[in-house]
């Protein structure tokens, strides 16, 4: 397979995945234009987090069953048109519906993942998972910046008007571009979602990544949905676009995307993730000790995304090995629970900071990753019965 065509997946996933975080450096401006508290306009970041949890259980599992392109058209569009009702929203709880529909319906992403592991066959998996995964994680990124400079300029409105038309430009591209694969499950939709049971039940290993990828992110989600809060306090008052900015700080973590799949296929895959937790760890003290200030930020933020992304890429190589024939529901549960725990990072983080500032938010952050180490130790140490399992792959 020709390499181009994972970095053609890499450009759609991350104009998709876009659509989640744009609202994170724009929640005080949401709260600006509906004159609402901080914390009632972080509600708009915790509807996104749990409409895609949904979307993944939803729409995700049928890539085993359903022509993909059938439905990278019928969800893309969807998403664009609820963009467009994000974009007029009149008020906050109209602006809450249509980002929890938006967010609902931008899967494209987790199907792309698994297709690319399919097509790369196990020998290049871990690569390819890691160029989808390295465009992915800009979109998450550079989302924050394009919404941040674009919102200062014309209106955070604006924002979502450009995602319209972007996805409406993804699906011609994956239309014309994407090589057709049959599906691999031949029952029936009853069938099919009762299977996710089966897997999660049988197997230990999807179990224990998911809880873990739960941990990481729910750290992970604290710190990027409060960020905005975090530099509109400072002396400076710094806005959105300045939030924005910090998406392209994150891009140098995010390349550890791509080299974290290089080091999977080279084995070892548990080491990555437990390394990935401990340098959340690490990104958290960085931002308890020094994260008044702008340089302070900046590090903990480079070293905060390498850890989450060298994590996520070796959890998600260690389940694709699990059974070729439902990778696509493999990811399912991985990402719905993977979310979850992202939702529940950015409640928790926009609770502590209402309360305690940023060293609520801090001592979330640290809890939430070291949770995520102590969870592996115990389960490779067969511990925790739940969760004690090995890869398919990488010993």
């Amino acid at each position: 397979m020709n390499r181009s065509i994972y970095w053609v997946m890499a450009l759609a996933a991350g104009l998709v995945v876009a659509n989640n975080y744009y609202n994170q450096p724009l929640l005080v401006d949401f709260a600006h234009t509906f004159d609402v508290t901080e914390r009632a306009a972080g509600a708009a970041s915790v509807a996104a987090q749990t409409g895609y949890a949904l979307g993944l259980l939803l729409f995700v599992p049928l890539g085993d069953m359903v022509r993909r392109t059938t439905l990278f058209t019928v969800t893309l569009l969807a998403a664009a048109a609820s963009l467009v009702a994000t974009a007029l929203a009149p008020t906050l709880a109209w602006l809450i519906v249509a980002s929890f529909v938006t967010s609902l319906t931008s899967v494209a992403p987790q199907l792309l993942t698994p297709l690319a592991a399919q097509l790369a066959g196990p020998q290049q998996r871990g690569r390819a998972v890691g160029t989808v995964m390295f465009g992915l994680l800009c979109g998450i990124l550079l989302s924050r910046t394009v919404s941040g400079v674009l919102a200062a300029s014309f209106g955070w409105r604006a924002v979502y008007g450009m995602a319209a038309v972007a996805m409406v430009g993804v699906v011609v591209m994956l239309l014309a571009l994407m090589p057709r694969t049959e599906p691999a499950f031949s029952g029936t939709w009853r069938e099919l979602m009762g299977s996710l049971w089966t897997l999660l039940r049988d197997a230990p290993l999807i179990r224990q990544t998911s809880c873990i990828a739960a941990l990481q992110f729910a750290a992970f989600s604290a710190f990027w949905t409060t960020l905005a809060f975090h530099l509109h306090a400072m002396n400076a008052h710094y806005g959105s676009a300045t939030a924005g900015l910090f998406g392209l700080v994150g891009v140098v973590g995010a390349s550890a995307s791509t080299v974290s799949g290089k080091w999977t296929d080279r084995g070892d895959a548990r080491g990555i993730v437990l390394a990935g937790g401990i340098t959340m760890l690490a990104a958290y003290g960085v931002f308890a000790l020094v994260g008044g200030s702008i340089a302070g930020l900046i590090a903990g933020v480079i070293v905060l995304d390498f850890g989450a992304q060298i994590g996520h890429v070796a959890n998600m190589s260690r389940n694709m090995g699990v059974s070729a024939g439902a990778m696509n529901r493999i990811n399912t549960l991985y990402m719905t629970i993977r979310f979850a725990g992202g939702a529940l990072g950015t409640a928790v983080g926009t609770f502590a900071w209402s309360i305690w500032s940023w060293a609520g938010v801090c001592a979330v952050g640290l809890g939430f990753a070291a949770a995520s180490v102590l969870v592996q130790l115990l389960a490779e140490r067969g511990t925790l019965s739940l969760f004690a399992g090995r890869d398919e792959t990488n010993g």
